[in-house]
This record gives C-alpha cells, structure tokens and sequence, in this order.
C-alpha cells in the first residue's frame, strides 16, 4: 500500500538512524527547528533588549495563533505556558477565594490521570477545604463513562480529565463529561496532551471551559512548548492570582497597585515567557496543520491495528483499547519482563517506552512506516525467545 506521508520523513533527521515509535513521548524534531533556534540566537546576538518590544513579548500568544487551528480555537485565544503542572495551577489560582469556589468542594478526576495532575489538585484540595474523588479503573485500561458522569454532582467545581489516558491510550467520553459538568455549573479542564496531532479536536464543538495540551509529544514542537485555551467568556469571569507583569495591559508602567487584567490570553501568563522554547514550538505544529489532522488519525488508525494483529500473532497482551473509535495513538504491549525488554530494544535503536503498571508502548506517527512497526514487534520477540533482555536484569534508570 502506498503511503504518501512518508515523503516528509526527510524532515526529520532522527529517522536516518533510528526506528522512532515514541511520538507519545516526544515527538520527532524537524529539521527546521535548527533554523529557528538559530534565528533566536542571532536575533538575540543582534538586537539585544530590543528583541522584546519587536517579537518576543507577543510571542506567547502568537505562537499561539498557530497552535489555535489544531484544536478549532480562534487567534489571540490560546498562550503558550511551559508546562501542562504550571497551567493547571493557574487555573487553580482562579478558586482561591471561598467565595469563588460558590459552596463547590469536590474535585472530580479519573485515577489514570497523569500523576503529576493528580499531586498538584490532592495538594491543592487538601489546603482549601475540598475533596478529590479519583474515579476508578477496572481493567487498567479505560473509565467507566458512567461512573464519572455520577461523581459530578451540585457540589463539584472542577473537573479535570484526559482526554486521551497515556497509559493506555483510551480515548474517554469527554462529550457526554462535559455536559455533566456544565448541568451542575462546573468547569472542566481537558488535558489534550495525547491527543492534539493524533486526533480530531474541536473546543467549540466540545463547549469546553478550559483546554491544557503542549507541542512535546504528537505536535513534535520540543519541550517547553505548553498551551492554554481559556474559552473566552470564562477568561473574562476569572481572576488568575497566580500571575505576573505579563497579564497586566500596562507591565512597562511597573505599577506596585493590586494587577489590572488585560481581556484577551495574555490574562492568564504571568512571568517572563521561555523565548528559546517558544521559537522551537511551532514548526511540528506547522507540519501537522498542513498535512491535516484527518489525515494523520487515518494512518495512526492502520498502524495501531498493525501492532495489535502482530502482538495477536506472538502471544502478547495487549494494555489499550481494541475499539478503534476508543483508541489513540499508541498501542501499550505487556510482556514478560517488559521492563528489561524495553531497556534492549533501546540498546537496539528501536525508541519505545515503558510504564509502569502497563508494559511497553508502541506510538508510530505520520513519519513511520509499516516495516518500521512490523521490525519492533518481531524484534520485541526475538528478545523474549533468545533472553536478550537477561543484560538488563537489576538495572533500574531513573528514566524510562
């Protein structure tokens, strides 16, 4: 079968030499990333100071702009954070007050969230008088959709959710969530990390009050590169207090008065914005918004169903949703020793990852071949039939 996506290949210089299939994780950097972060040095070489009032401080909000499209956002409504941690505290800074909160106390979640969500809203709950209630998984796999929907009653304020989980890559419900939510006057924020460039997204459509993703990961923009949609008539109701001069419509007045907020993105940055990131952050996502996004989800459809029919074959469990309609990007493979299996499978240039809990996963993108998902799973069972991965017994990296 032809495929007429592997033309872009040539745009990214690890795939010369490496079988990449962790696009979940970080995605692959293109090639003209080197052109723009050199473009940040010579215009930091250049122009010094200046650089602030003639690009960089819009910058944020303008790289923005080009992230907007992806998920159906319109321009000046999405800024660009570096992480997904940091832009959920500051969401949370707009419940501060009681009164802010309206007598709401709980915080609903599903449990597969990612931990680093799941530390910062237990933190958080446990200082102002709320309660987290984790909903549970059965099969360590997926959500009940029902089950969530239940948790949300008169008494939630918040509801953040992945859209996508990344241990598994199930796809949630987040439509029929999202309605709950707003029945009872909540607001939900959706983590799109594992599926903004993978995935149809549309915040219009989906009515969502807040949207956290980053380019990291399906996007390949490069660490540092998270971004924020705030849905325009919330962005105007709430009032960061975890913020800074950029928020303010005056910074450059250095005014020490209690923060004036401006009206548009900017109203939810704070400090002084990382600049190199911001420069890297937008030639994946460029990529993306001119192959299409339909496109891309078509391709991470066959080759899904690829690993799954190959993992069939060997004898492999498979950690992710058969469903097609339910499943994501990645295919999460467990194995016997699949810790150690996926330490020699980077010792043979094959890039996966491995979770806890949850095996080996597997994320072709746009940029893989057939042959390149084929080559990892039989080398995924070389590796068991001639114990290869025995090399790797009692080795523990802090990274995996």
């Amino acid at each position: 079968m032809s495929d007429d996506l592997l033309h872009w290949r040539t745009e990214f210089p690890i795939l010369t030499s490496t079988t990449y299939l962790i696009s979940n994780s970080l995605g692959a950097m293109p090639r003209s990333v080197f052109d723009r972060l050199r473009e940040y040095a010579d215009t930091w070489a250049t122009k010094g100071v200046r650089a602030w009032a003639d690009e960089w401080w819009e910058m944020p909000v303008h790289a923005g702009n080009v992230i907007a499209p992806l998920i159906g956002a319109g321009g000046g409504e999405v800024s660009m954070h570096p992480n997904i941690t940091l832009m959920e505290a500051i969401i949370l800074s707009c419940f501060e007050e009681e009164g802010s909160r309206k007598g709401k106390n709980k915080i609903v979640c599903e449990e597969m969230n990612f931990p680093s969500v799941l530390y910062l809203y237990r933190n958080w709950a446990e200082t102002h008088g709320c309660r987290l209630e984790l909903i549970r998984s059965d099969d360590g796999i997926t959500v009940d959709t029902q089950r969530m929907i239940d948790a949300i009653d008169e008494r939630t304020l918040l509801v953040p959710i992945s859209h996508v989980l990344f241990k598994s890559a199930y796809i949630q419900d987040v439509q029929a969530i999202i309605a709950k939510v707003h029945r009872v006057g909540a607001f939900v924020v959706l983590d799109a990390y594992q599926s903004i460039g993978i995935l149809p997204v549309d915040v219009k459509a989906l009515e969502v009050d807040f949207l956290v993703g980053g380019v990291l990961k399906w996007l390949c923009g490069g660490a540092g590169g998270g971004f924020l949609y705030v849905r325009p008539d919330v962005l105007k109701e709430l009032r960061p207090r975890l913020t800074g001069w950029v928020a303010h419509p005056r910074p450059f007045d250095f005014s020490t008065e209690p923060i004036e907020y401006r009206e548009d993105a900017f109203r939810f940055l704070n400090g002084t914005p990382a600049i190199p990131a911001i420069y890297a952050a937008t030639e994946g996502p460029k990529i993306i918004q001119h192959i299409g996004v339909e496109k891309i989800r078509a391709k991470s459809l066959h080759q899904t169903e690829l690993i799954i029919s190959f993992a069939d074959r060997y004898g492999f469990r498979i950690r992710s949703p058969r469903e097609p309609e339910r499943r994501g990007g990645t295919v999460t493979v467990d194995v016997p020793h699949a810790y150690e299996v996926s330490q020699e499978l980077l010792a043979r240039n094959i890039l996966i990852d491995y979770r806890k809990g949850a095996g080996i996963r597997i994320a072709p993108h746009f940029y893989n071949s057939d042959d390149e998902v084929r080559f990892a799973l039989e080398q995924i069972r070389e590796i068991i039939d001639t114990k290869a991965y025995e090399r790797h017994v009692g080795i523990e990296r802090l990274v995996t």
